[in-house]
């Protein structure tokens, strides 16, 4: 059990130790940490816009159809 633990713990070492990849891995928290703000303003206060906007084409769409039926 003891060399499963420090096989385990080597692993660990190395991979602490390890720095490729780093740039990467701080340029998606960096695009993360611009995007989540930009996201959570959009579906705060856009969303509502959005969603009318949406709703009053769809009933636009709704009434041509329905005048196109009746011509």
């Amino acid at each position: 059990m003891t060399k499963f633990l420090v096989s385990w713990r080597n692993l660990a070492r190395k991979l602490h130790r390890e720095e490729r990849g780093a740039v990467s891995i701080e340029t998606v928290l960096l695009i993360g940490a611009i995007a989540l703000p930009i996201l959570i303003f959009i579906i705060k206060y856009g969303w509502p816009k959005i969603k009318d906007y949406f709703n009053s084409g769809m009933s636009d769409l709704q009434n041509d159809a329905d005048q196109a039926k009746t011509n």
